[in-house]
């Protein structure tokens, strides 16, 4: 048994059991991969596939069983290098958020300029992506961090620190009529077309229920899965646009008006998440702490380890 193998294994399941991508992902054979596979099935005296001639169709009991260790194990090979690593390139190295735009474009800007003065020798990756996507990252070890509002909460083997509260607001056209409504409400907006954010990104199930909840079905004409979008289209009057407080500009965006409207929604809680039992570098904390002073490396830690 090598760790080739038990990549294999891993890359076999992510590839949804097409031997061919297994090879590209690794760079190696479809035939190179097919005789890993019965190496490592003969070793262990068990089928770890169910097959149909050549044709891998999905993994048998103790396949499925084998894929959770393999992950653990190859999860523990990735922080032993990433230990080492700490000790011996302490301000040296790479760090992978994977994020969404909304979030890279309006929220991390600051920190990220912060964190690269602190360390100008850290590679810093910042991955887009919807918030299943970040998930995925997160749990397949390929990004350290999850910055997000929607998926990440409550997924088993991550763990959610709060990063910044927000609510959404609305834009028009500076000539639109609800800019000479002086009390706004839903009933009031929900009388246009609306261009906001596609399901799944940036508290769209947010506005939803919002709108639900008072008896409305707005007419949602465009959703998009980022804000600069909507505010493209908004402002050439196609609707009215509802997008995240923090994407709108006064001094850029001088062909929409920010309509007071906080009080219509409910407040989101963008998180910050990281995978149970992935060893974080120093560095990695410093980022965290930068987005939330109060999620210092301790506080991190102990949430991570609460009996140690």
């Amino acid at each position: 048994m090598n760790f080739q193998q038990l990549r294999i294994i891993r890359e076999t399941v992510r590839c949804n059991f097409n031997l061919t991508e297994v090879g590209n992902a690794l760079f190696t054979s479809q035939s190179g991969v097919s005789k890993h596979i019965k190496d490592l099935e003969d070793e262990l005296g068990v089928e770890l596939f169910v097959r149909k001639g050549k044709r891998l169709l999905g993994l048998t009991a103790p396949g499925s069983d084998l894929v959770v260790i393999v992950e653990r194990m190859l999860l523990d090979a990735k922080n032993i290098k990433s230990l080492a690593d700490q000790y011996t390139s302490r301000d040296e190295g790479q760090l992978t958020v994977a994020t969404t735009h909304t979030q890279s474009r309006y929220a991390l800007p600051p920190v990220v300029g912060a964190f690269k003065e602190a360390f100008p020798k850290v590679h810093l990756r910042l991955h887009q992506g919807s918030p299943e996507e970040i998930v995925t990252m997160l749990l397949d070890g390929r990004a350290d961090l999850g910055i997000a509002t929607e998926a990440l909460p409550n997924v088993q083997d991550l763990i959610s620190f709060p990063y910044y509260s927000w609510h959404h607001t609305v834009v028009v056209t500076p000539d639109h009529p609800l800019t000479q409504v002086k009390n706004l409400t839903l009933e009031e907006i929900a009388k246009y077309p609306i261009i906001t954010y596609h399901d799944g990104y940036t508290g769209r199930h947010s506005i939803d229920k919002t709108f639900t909840k008072a008896g409305l079905e707005p007419d949602i004409i465009m959703s998009a899965m980022d804000s600069d979008v909507i505010k493209t289209y908004t402002e050439l009057g196609l609707g009215v646009g509802i997008i995240a407080s923090m994407a709108f500009n006064s001094t850029k965006d001088t062909g929409l008006k920010l309509l007071q409207s906080e009080h219509l929604f409910d407040a989101n809680t963008t998180v910050i998440a990281l995978r149970q039992g992935h060893f974080l570098r120093g560095f990695a904390y410093r980022f965290i702490e930068l987005c939330n002073q109060q999620l210092n490396e301790t506080t991190v830690r102990e949430a991570i380890n609460p009996t140690r």
